[in-house]
C-alpha cells in the first residue's frame, strides 16, 4: 500500500473525494486544496487516467521533522533514490513552503537536490542530471511548520494536461476546472448542452468526453511514472487498453447533442481543432454567432446552457460588461425559456445584471481568482420587461427630473456639455455629464470602510439605470473613478483609446477626449467664467497660466482679444490647445509657451491687460525645482503675476481646493483690489456644488 496526495484547486476537494469513492478507493478524505488515501500503485494509475478534477497525484516517500537546513537535507538523503529512478532519468524538484530556518522555496529545491545527486554519487558513483522544463521524473517536496513531505509526481505534469489543447484565447479555462463546472451545473448526461460563448471550447469539450466516459487522461503523451525503476508497465498498459475500449464503446452510443458558439470565428476554428484532437468532434456542432442572439438550436425542446462570460481584464469597461450581462440575461429569458442555466465568472455583482435568481451558487477558483457558479432555472414565462435587471426607482426618479430641466436649460444656453447629476442622493455617489449625445460618470470613490462588494453592486445599479433612463448605447457611455487627486495627477492617461469629439459652447468648439483621462480636456464648472473672458479680453492682451487645453484662450480670442499667450509644462494639451485654436478657425497674434509657470513669470519681460490663472491645487512634476501648495503659495504667486499685469489690468483667479482661505492681506499688499466672483461663476448644473471652486477678480491698483 503507498500513502497518496491528490492535489486539486481550491474548492473541488469534495468532488475529487466523492471521485475516488467511484473508483473503489476507500478512506479517501478531503482536505484543504487535496485529498489524501492509502492504496495500491493500480488505484494510483487508475486517479491519473480518470480523474476529471484532480490536478497531481503525489505518491508520498517520506516525512520528517526539518529544524534546519541539514535536517532537510540528512531526511532527504536517507530516501533510496537509486531504487526510485535510475542515474540516466532526468529530475527536477518542486518545492513549496516556508519555516524560521528555510525562508526560500528554491534555496529548500537547492538542498533536496543536493541530498538526491549525494546520494547517487555515494551509492553509484553517478549522479542524475537536473532538467526543470521537461524532467522525466519530478519530486515534489512540502514544508509545513517544522515537517517536511516528501512525495513523487505520477503524472509529471498537472493532470488538466489533457492532451488535447494545442491553442486557446484569452484567459482559458483549465480543463479539469471546467469539468468541475459541468458536474457542479447538475447537467446530465442525456441533456441536450449549449455554450453560446464557447471560447476554445474547454467546457463543451469536458462535458462531451463525460457523456463518452472518456478517460481524461488517454490522450497524454506520457506519465512520470512511466521512468520509475517500480512502474507496472503490463497493468499499466492494460489499463490504456480497457480505457479505449470502453471510450469507443460509449462514442457509438452517445446521442447527447452539444452545441457551442462564439462571435470570433478564430475561437470556433481553435475549439473545434481542440473538440477534434479530443475524439468529440462529431458530437458537437459548432457555430459563429454572437450569444446576445444565439438561440434555441432544438426547436422549443428544452436543455442546459453552460457558459463561461467574459469578465474581470476581459472586459474593457464596466459599461460593456453590464450591457453584455444583461443582453444575456433578456435572450435567455426570451430564447430559451424552461431551460436550466449555469454561469461562471469572478464578479457576483456582474452576474445581477443577468436577472435570473440563482437556485444554487458554488465557490471556485480559476487560478488566484476567486469566481462563482451560478445555477438557474429559466422560467418558461419567457421575457416580460426590457428594464434592466438592476435597476434603481429613486436614482431614475430623480435623473428623469434632472434631465427634463437640465435638456432645456441647455438648449437655450447654446451648451453641449453639461451636468445632469452631481451626487444627489447620497447612496448613488457619481456625477453624470452630458457630452453631446455621449454621458461621462464619475464615480467618487467609496471610503475603505464600504463593503467593495456593495460598492460595485451601487456603480451597477448607476450605470444600468442611467443607459436605460437617457437611452444611451454602450459605446456612448464612459465610467470613471474619480479619487482624491494631488498636482497634475488628475492629467494622468487612464487608457489609449482617444474617443474624440467636438463640442460646442456658447459659440465656441472643443475638442474632448471622453475616454482617456479622468478629465475631458474641458472643466464644466468654468463655463461662466470662459465667457464672462471672452466679454473682458476685446482689444486686450490676455495671459492665460496653467493653462491646460486653453479654452479660456479660446474665449477670449474669439471675444476680439489683441493677443493671447497660453502657458503650461505639458507639451500634450498644449498641442490640444492648438487644435482647439484650429477648430475655431482662430489666427492672428497667438503664442503657446511650453514651460514651468513659476518659472517662465520670472524671465517674463511682456505686459498684459487681462490675466487669467486657475492653478492646480498641488504639483510636484519633475520638471519642476521643488512643490507647488496653492493654498501656501497663492500669495507669492498672484505677486510675482502681477509684475506682468498692466496697470488697472485684470487678473482672474480661480482655484478648486475644498476649504482654501484667500490671504486678502497679502493680496491687498501684492497691489490688488479684490471682488469675490465665485458665487457668480458657479453655473446652474453645478449649483449643488458650489464649493466646486472659488474665483475672484483682482484689479491692479
Amino acid at each position: 500500500m503507498y500513502e497518496y496526495f491528490v492535489t486539486t484547486a481550491q474548492g473541488l476537494e469534495s468532488l475529487v473525494e466523492e471521485e475516488l469513492q467511484s473508483f473503489g478507493i476507500e478512506g479517501a478524505k478531503a482536505v484543504r486544496s487535496g485529498v489524501s488515501f492509502s492504496g495500491s500503485l493500480e488505484q494510483g494509475y487508475k486517479v491519473c487516467l480518470w480523474s476529471r478534477f484532480a490536478s497531481r497525484v503525489l505518491m508520498r516517500l517520506n516525512e520528517f521533522k526539518v529544524n534546519d537546513v541539514m535536517d532537510l537535507y540528512l531526511g532527504c538523503s536517507y530516501i533510496p533514490w537509486e531504487d526510485t529512478f535510475a542515474v540516466d532519468k532526468t529530475f527536477a524538484i518542486d518545492f513549496s513552503g516556508t519555516n524560521d530556518e528555510i525562508r526560500n522555496t528554491q534555496f529548500g529545491a537547492l538542498k533536496v537536490k543536493d541530498a538526491i545527486v549525494d546520494r547517487f554519487r555515494k551509492k553509484l558513483d553517478q549522479r542524475p542530471n537536473v532538467e526543470r522544463s521537461d524532467a522525466q521524473v519530478r519530486i515534489n517536496v512540502r514544508l509545513f511548520k517544522d515537517k517536511a513531505h516528501v512525495y513523487l509526481d505520477m503524472a509529471g505534469s498537472p493532470l488538466h494536461h489533457r492532451g488535447y489543447k494545442t491553442e486557446t484565447g484569452a484567459a482559458p479555462l483549465k480543463e479539469n476546472l471546467a469539468a468541475a463546472i459541468v458536474k457542479r451545473s447538475g447537467w446530465q448526461l442525456d441533456q441536450a448542452l449549449v455554450d453560446p460563448m464557447c471560447g476554445s471550447g474547454t467546457i463543451i469539450i469536458e462535458a462531451a468526453l463525460m457523456a463518452t466516459n472518456r478517460a481524461p487522461g488517454l490522450l497524454r503523451t506520457g506519465y512520470a511514472f512511466e521512468h520509475w525503476s517500480g512502474h507496472d508497465a503490463e497493468l499499466w498498459q492494460s489499463m490504456l487498453a480497457q480505457a479505449s475500449v470502453m471510450n469507443k464503446r460509449n462514442e457509438n452510443k452517445c446521442d447527447t447533442r452539444f452545441f457551442a458558439s462564439d462571435k470570433s470565428r478564430r475561437l470556433i476554428e481553435i475549439a473545434r481543432g481542440n473538440a477534434q484532437r479530443a475524439g468529440v468532434a462529431d458530437l458537437i456542432t459548432f457555430s459563429v454567432k454572437d450569444a446576445t442572439e444565439f438561440g434555441n438550436p432544438l426547436d422549443g425542446q428544452t436543455g442546459m446552457i453552460i457558459t463561461n462570460p467574459p469578465y474581470g481584464e476581459r472586459m474593457g469597461d464596466m459599461s460593456g460588461a453590464i450591457d453584455l450581462y444583461s443582453k444575456l440575461g433578456n435572450q435567455f429569458k426570451k430564447a430559451f425559456p424552461g431551460w436550466q442555466c449555469s454561469l461562471f465568472s469572478t464578479d457576483t455583482e456582474l452576474l445581477s445584471c443577468i436577472g435570473l435568481r440563482a437556485s444554487k451558487t458554488y465557490k471556485l477558483f480559476n487560478g488566484p481568482l476567486e469566481c462563482v457558479l451560478k445555477n438557474y432555472q429559466i422560467s418558461d414565462r419567457g421575457l416580460s420587461s426590457d428594464k434592466p435587471a438592476i435597476y434603481s426607482e429613486d436614482f431614475a426618479n430623480r435623473l428623469k427630473k434632472n434631465l427634463q430641466q437640465r435638456n432645456k436649460w441647455a438648449k437655450r444656453e447654446g451648451i453641449e456639455c453639461y451636468r445632469v447629476y452631481d451626487a444627489d442622493l447620497p447612496e448613488y455617489n457619481v456625477a453624470i455629464d452630458v457630452y453631446a449625445d455621449n454621458v461621462v460618470i464619475q464615480e467618487y470613490a467609496a471610503p475603505k470602510k464600504i463593503d467593495p462588494a456593495k460598492a460595485r453592486r451601487r456603480v451597477l445599479d448607476i450605470v444600468a439605470t442611467a443607459r436605460y433612463v437617457m437611452q444611451i448605447p454602450e459605446n456612448k457611455l464612459f465610467l470613471k473613478v474619480r479619487e482624491v487627486q494631488k498636482g497634475k495627477s488628475q492629467y494622468q492617461a487612464l487608457t489609449k483609446r482617444q474617443t474624440l469629439l467636438n463640442v460646442v459652447e456658447n459659440g465656441a468648439m472643443f475638442e474632448v477626449n471622453l475616454s482617456d483621462y479622468l478629465d475631458t480636456g474641458l472643466f464644466l464648472d468654468h463655463r461662466p467664467m470662459r465667457k464672462r473672458l471672452g466679454e473682458m479680453a476685446k482689444g486686450k492682451h490676455f495671459l492665460n497660466l496653467f493653462c491646460y487645453t486653453a479654452s479660456a484662450s479660446v474665449h477670449a480670442a474669439l471675444g476680439g482679444a489683441a493677443s493671447t499667450t497660453s502657458v503650461d509644462m505639458s507639451n500634450t494639451y498644449l498641442d490640444w490647445g492648438k487644435r482647439n485654436f484650429a477648430l475655431n478657425k482662430i489666427k492672428g497674434a497667438h503664442q503657446f509657451e511650453q514651460a514651468d509657470v513659476l518659472k517662465w513669470l520670472d524671465e517674463c519681460k511682456h505686459q498684459y491687460d487681462l490675466i487669467f490663472l486657475d492653478p492646480p491645487t498641488f504639483s510636484n512634476s519633475k520638471r519642476m525645482d521643488g512643490t507647488f501648495d496653492v493654498q501656501r503659495d497663492h500669495v507669492a504667486l498672484l505677486t510675482n503675476a502681477s509684475k506682468n499685469l498692466t496697470d488697472g489690468g485684470v487678473l482672474v483667479f480661480s482655484n478648486n481646493k475644498r476649504g482654501f482661505k484667500l490671504d486678502e492681506t497679502g493680496v491687498k499688499e501684492a497691489g490688488f483690489s479684490i471682488e469675490d466672483v465665485s458665487k457668480a461663476s458657479i453655473p446652474e448644473d453645478f449649483k449643488r456644488n458650489d464649493k466646486i471652486h472659488q474665483c475672484w477678480i483682482l484689479t491692479k491698483c
